[in-house]
């Protein structure tokens, strides 16, 4: 049995949402969908084109938190053109854009591209659903009161048909770049100097999208990027080479990676990396973050640590063999870097994540970073420092640099 179901949902559920704060789950504050036109697959193969990148399809007012609402600033909820980082055909993806009170600047308003943590892999479970982009307006909030506009992509099949393609970085790259152009486009006034922060799964798509902001987001001017507890590289967490012996949170994580590697591995079988009770409520163990919390409840106890390792140390080799293939650092990045880990995070382990900085280190990326004590992941007493650093960038002050020491 393999491990794309017709449309299955990610997540776990509130009683483990402190020990994830990766984001809110989905909730009941939905506000309308956009409606989207299927573009289901068909037997012609897709169109490599660059021509919809940035392209406002659809769009219609975004009534987010009382707070933003007070600070004079307006939302607009969109339907733009990306690409997929799989096999580069044209998408369509959802997200929202601010835009700040006031008059802008000389040059126009610069702007942040922010990548929001994990919130699952289903259309529900997409930020633009929720007045509180599931608690992704804490990143934005902080940019609007100092005159940026900000745009927050939901990443491709995150409200829209596709399935979602979870820490895919060439598509999460491409979905932040082209939130920019989008933006852009819906505020006219806003300048091509644009930086990205990113929390999680945001912060490997910022990291990501600071390696193609060169290439793909030729027209742009890139300033840096901000990474909290970036899911970079994960391929430790399954190793033939020890026992695999997954904490609570990596647990809860498995069901999403599982399902983001089905959409380039199609032979993965999820019965080669989950069984018992983990396997027998695959459905509710994947639906949105916090839905269905009684019945998550009620798994308390049921689920193993041997419920989630592989079956067979060619198993573990496999699916880390494929981690390795998605890990960051790929290349060069286009400017500079801000990476910041909490060393109490047992979900991404802050080893992980140094290791791939010393790795970008060695490229030749300037990079601040910073592993705060007592910290876990993403954890927002990081999000003031990333913020200070971002608006650094846009004032010219040249980027701290700790590679070498």
């Amino acid at each position: 049995m393999t491990v794309r179901s017709s449309r299955v949902r990610a997540g776990w559920g509130i009683m483990v949402a402190s020990a994830l704060l990766v984001s809110v789950g989905c909730g009941s504050d939905a506000s309308p969908d956009i409606s989207v036109t299927d573009t289901a697959t068909t037997t012609t193969p897709p169109v490599v084109s660059s021509a919809q990148r940035g392209v406002v399809f659809a769009s219609e007012p975004f009534t987010s938190t009382a707070e933003v609402a007070a600070s004079g600033a307006s939302a607009t909820k969109i339907l733009y053109g990306s690409t997929s980082g799989i096999d580069g055909r044209e998408t369509q993806v959802s997200g929202t854009v601010f835009t700040p009170a006031g008059t802008p600047p000389e040059g126009g308003w610069p702007i942040v591209s922010i990548g929001h943590g994990t919130t699952g892999i289903s259309d529900d479970c997409a930020p633009s659903a929720s007045p509180t982009l599931f608690g992704t307006i804490g990143l934005v909030a902080p940019f609007l009161d100092s005159g940026y506009v900000v745009a927050v992509s939901d990443f491709e099949g995150l409200g829209t048909p596709d399935p979602h393609p979870y820490l895919q970085p060439d598509t999460a790259a491409f979905n932040v770049i082209d939130a920019v152009r989008a933006a852009r486009n819906v505020v006219p006034d806003t300048s091509t100097r644009w930086a990205t922060l990113g929390l999680s799964q945001g912060g490997q798509a910022s990291w990501a999208a600071a390696e193609e902001a060169d290439s793909y987001g030729d027209g742009l001017e890139f300033v840096g990027a901000a990474n909290l507890s970036p899911a970079a590289d994960i391929s430790p967490i399954i190793s033939s080479d020890s026992e695999v012996n997954l904490s609570l949170p990596q647990q809860l994580l498995l069901p999403y990676v599982l399902e983001g590697l089905s959409l380039t591995h199609p032979d993965l079988e999820r019965t080669d990396y989950v069984r018992g009770a983990f396997e027998q409520n695959y459905d509710l163990l994947t639906s949105c973050l916090t839905s269905r919390a009684t019945e998550k409840l009620g798994l308390v106890g049921k689920v193993t640590p041997a419920d989630t390792r592989p079956a067979t140390a060619e198993d573990a080799d496999r699916i880390h063999a494929w981690l390795s293939d998605v890990a960051l650092p790929r290349q060069r990045a286009s400017g500079p870097m801000y990476v910041v880990v909490g060393t109490n995070d047992n979900l991404i382990r802050p080893e992980w994540t140094e290791a791939a900085v010393e790795r970008a280190c060695a490229d030749g990326d300037v990079i601040e970073f910073q592993a705060r004590p007592g910290e876990g992941h993403a954890d927002g007493a990081a999000v003031p420092g990333a913020v200070a650093w971002v608006k650094d960038r846009f004032a010219g002050v040249p980027a701290p640099n700790t590679c070498g020491s």
